[in-house]
């Protein structure tokens, strides 16, 4: 609703959200999530079966049980990352972003003009934020998250361009791709032993604020 803090708020208060993480396309299920006590739910297009429908309705049953919705889309689905910013997701994560070139696309998709190309059309999203559609507007683009997932050495060694990107407002790893490509193909568990030595000094980085932590459903 309006008055209830946003995701964005909770990130730039330092907070960690611990997400529960949906694959099944029903909405009683990604309800019963929400209510469990996770702080957001994500319903996974990726790797789930998901879709644009399900996305539309699962969202709603998120906000109906009073936790942040957050969808992640396909590997290259930009179009897709447009229709479920307009669905009423409150962030959403691009999986395989391997340069600032990929995070810019994936940036321009999910902001407005004139951080970004996002067209207008989010009547559900404002009625699941409890906004007029000018309210809704007026603070999509810092309300409104942008992920870009970190998943390979390629990755690692761009991540500082990539967190540059205006419009990208954080990185979610994915340790099971990050371990399967780190280890060439040798494992998919992250484990420290095949990593080797950190990459362009990334063990270094302050953390940012805020943390997404998620838990697989």
């Amino acid at each position: 609703m309006a008055d209830r803090k946003t995701l964005a708020a909770r990130f730039k208060a330092d907070e960690t959200v611990v997400t529960a993480w949906s694959v099944l396309p029903a909405p009683v299920v990604a309800e019963a999530m929400a209510r469990a006590g996770f702080g957001a739910v994500t319903l996974d297009m990726q790797h789930g079966i998901h879709d644009a429908g399900s996305i539309r309705d699962c969202l709603a049953a998120v906000a109906l049980g009073g936790a942040h919705r957050i969808v992640r889309i396909p590997v290259g689905g930009n179009a897709m990352a447009s229709r479920a910013a307009d669905a009423g997701a409150e962030a959403v994560i691009a999986p395989m972003i391997n340069s600032a070139e990929e995070a810019r696309a994936f940036a321009a998709a999910m902001k407005y003009p004139p951080l970004g190309s996002r067209s207008w059309g989010p009547v559900r999203a404002s009625m699941l934020a409890g906004q007029t559609m000018p309210d809704y507007l007026a603070g999509a683009n810092s309300e409104v998250l942008a992920f870009a997932m970190i998943e390979t050495p390629e990755a690692i060694a761009a991540l500082d361009e990539i967190l540059a990107v205006p419009g990208i407002d954080g990185v979610f790893v994915g340790p099971g791709d990050l371990s399967l490509t780190l280890s060439k193909a040798q494992r998919s568990t992250p484990t420290a032993s095949p990593c080797g030595r950190p990459q362009n000094g990334s063990s270094a980085r302050p953390a940012p604020p805020g943390a997404l932590r998620a838990i697989s459903a």
